[in-house]
């Protein structure tokens, strides 16, 4: 999916001081508050100003502070509306319409929960059927921010559902909430608020993060990046250059090419997307010549995607680097790097094809302008070879930065209350599920501690199929992200999973059938959020035991047994021995899949669908996947 990248946001997002009397912007017409809990209404006025909140009859007051912010809460009122919500101060009045009272669900995660509902499967049916007052939704603008921002970046608007707005919606969140709204009648709200590709480090509060691990430097570098960009740069810059200087032999001479007044006239001139690139360090140097008034307003480097790995320099000073073949490179550069007349660019890249978009696309960003293209043909040199390795990103980078995202999207909305959290991200953070089993648990105590609400319930969508079959019992880092979000919910009482094994798409990492995740997310919703007496999802095994010759596995949450689609049999099921593991024959027995013959001297653990993408053909009775598992046989 095409992704939209901002640059990083230094302020705080409200003026200080401000006179003019002013709502949040998460408080638009046509808004849903959260029923049955304290409302928090909040914006700006003049400093010290009294300031007045009405809504649906109940009136509060307070002032702002020193710096013309202000925060009144409303006592708790029941579903209703449409209501007028009125500010007054100093003999100013803001006003918005059509809000209603009702229940306010967060959606949050990466590209699947912001996969849009005009895209899914059934769209157009669901288009013609879209039309409810009673449903809204508020997308949050992108904002990766450096410091906790105390509205949204750009003023965003709550939306009515109707036949034109509702492919703008988060497809996974509108079929959720048009679940439930029909269940329970009351007006229904959704944020959502996601970024495509994003890892889960950067949707954790700073206060956070920094406990864990070795984050506390990389959230202190976002802070001095923050305040001091070019110091964050250098630091972060002898930070690169230890792990190459660890990793490449060739380094220390190497570094001499990104001086301005290194000599390159000897290297090959090459138009990228060109012959080089492949396995191992390539470098790229070219020049452009500015006039004063551009050096001084060249405030940004825009290279298109560069495959893989990128450290970037302008004039000898870093500015970015990058490690996703496919994102943009579009790095913000401090005011003073570029200089009147001649300017060197240098890129050191690893692996893959260097930079792969137009050269048409490679521009100096102006902030008074159009941008200036760069020149087509760069000089390239081969440096050392070296396979299989990974360069540190800087933890502001997108997509993998600490705790921005948290700043500049979740942030914002800290005050309003929510009925529920919906979570639907993990594709990247893949590569580490143990660290995930920290950070996920994390996620869900910050955002409910920053929320004000301790059992606030989160509903994490599992991971579903996607990447290549598996021959052959094996690992499988998929299968280890879907446990660790397993392992969380389960020991979390007010957390629900979504299993969505049966709807993925190898091929494709966006599969389509979001209405199924919505209403699967929907039934977890009923049990966890709602209160009801009901399983909130798949069948679980929860013992696998020895039986004779056999190995029983006994599952809860069936929904009246067990049964096999297309077989007899089930198929997915392994048992270990150490690390010696093959398929094993299972066959269903109500509650329970027997694999006949397992309990072979040495195996110690079964499992099922243990697999990037596994083909599966276990189901409760209502038609629910059974969970992926790893257990240890008793």
């Amino acid at each position: 999916m095409k992704q939209t990248f901002l640059i990083l946001a230094l302020a705080a997002g409200v003026p200080a001081q401000a006179a003019d009397l002013g709502l949040a912007r998460i408080f638009s017409d046509h808004a849903v508050l959260q029923r049955d809990q304290p409302i928090a209404v909040w914006g700006t006025a003049g400093a010290g100003g009294k300031v007045t909140v009405t809504l649906g009859g109940q009136t509060a007051s307070g002032s702002a502070d020193a710096q013309g912010k202000w925060k009144v809460q409303l006592p708790p009122q029941p579903a209703g509306g449409p209501y007028a919500l009125t500010v007054a101060s100093e003999g100013q009045t803001v006003s918005r319409s059509d809000v209603l009272l009702g229940d306010v669900y967060l959606c949050a995660g990466q590209s699947n929960m912001e996969f849009l509902q005009r895209a899914s499967t059934n769209a157009i049916g669901a288009t013609y059927t879209a039309q409810n007052d009673r449903i809204r939704y508020l997308n949050v603008p992108r904002n990766s921010a450096l410091a906790p921002q105390d509205d949204l970046l750009a003023p965003a608007a709550w939306t009515p559902m109707n036949a034109d707005t509702v492919g703008d919606a988060s497809a996974v969140c509108y079929y959720m909430a048009r679940a439930l709204q029909a269940d329970y009648k009351v007006p229904v709200g959704f944020i959502q608020a996601s970024w495509g590709g994003t890892t889960i480090q950067g949707w954790i509060g700073a206060e956070s993060l920094r406990t864990f691990g070795d984050y506390k430097t990389g959230i202190d570098l976002v802070t001095q990046y923050g305040t001091d960009p070019a110091a964050a740069q250098r630091a972060q810059d002898a930070r690169t250059e230890a792990w190459w200087r660890a990793h490449d032999p060739a380094t220390a001479a190497q570094r001499a090419f990104v001086a301005p007044d290194f000599d390159d006239s000897a290297w090959e001139s090459v138009t990228p997307p060109g012959a080089r690139g492949g396995d191992g360090v390539t470098w790229y140097r070219t020049t452009v010549t500015l006039t004063d008034a551009q050096a001084k307003a060249a405030n940004a480097l825009h290279l298109g995607p560069v495959d893989t790995y990128d450290t970037t320099w302008v004039n000898g000073q870093r500015v970015g680097g990058a490690g996703l073949a496919w994102l943009g490179r579009d790095y913000p550069v401090p005011p003073g790097t570029f200089k009147p007349g001649r300017n060197v660019i240098v890129m050191r890249v690893l692996g893959g094809a260097g930079p792969t978009g137009a050269p048409a696309n490679r521009t100096i960003g102006l902030s008074d302008g159009p941008a200036l293209p760069l020149p087509a043909a760069w000089k390239v040199r081969r440096g050392s070879a070296l396979t299989g390795l990974a360069v540190p990103p800087a933890p502001w980078d997108m997509l993998t930065s600490y705790t921005t995202l948290y700043n500049g999207m979740i942030a914002p909305l800290v005050g309003y209350k929510f009925k529920l959290a919906a979570w639907y991200q993990g594709e990247a953070n893949a590569d580490a599920a143990e660290e995930y089993r920290t950070l996920l648990p994390m996620l869900m105590r910050d955002w409910r501690q920053r929320f004000g609400q301790g059992t606030l319930p989160f509903l994490v969508v599992q991971l579903t199929s996607y990447g290549a079959t598996a021959t052959a019992p094996g690992d499988s880092k998929w299968a280890e992200l879907r446990a660790a979000q397993a392992d969380t919910v389960a020991h979390d009482p007010h957390a629900g999973l979504a299993v969505t094994l049966d709807v993925g798409d190898r091929f494709d990492i966006h599969p389509t059938q979001k209405t199924v995740v919505g209403e699967r997310l929907a039934r977890a919703a009923r049990a966890i959020a709602y209160g009801e007496k009901s399983a909130p999802g798949s069948p679980t095994a929860v013992a696998a035991a020895r039986k004779g010759k056999d190995i029983v596995v006994t599952f809860k949450d069936t929904a009246g047994g067990l049964k096999t689609y297309s077989a007899d049999r089930a198929i997915g099921f392994e048992v270990c021995a150490g690390k010696t593991c093959r398929y094993a024959d299972a066959r269903v027995a109500g509650d329970r899949v027997v694999l006949p013959g397992a309990a072979k001297s040495g195996v110690t653990r079964v499992s099922y669908a243990w697999a990037d993408a596994p083909f599966v053909n276990l189901f409760g009775g209502d038609g629910l996947p059974a969970a992926p598992f790893k257990l240890d046989v008793r």
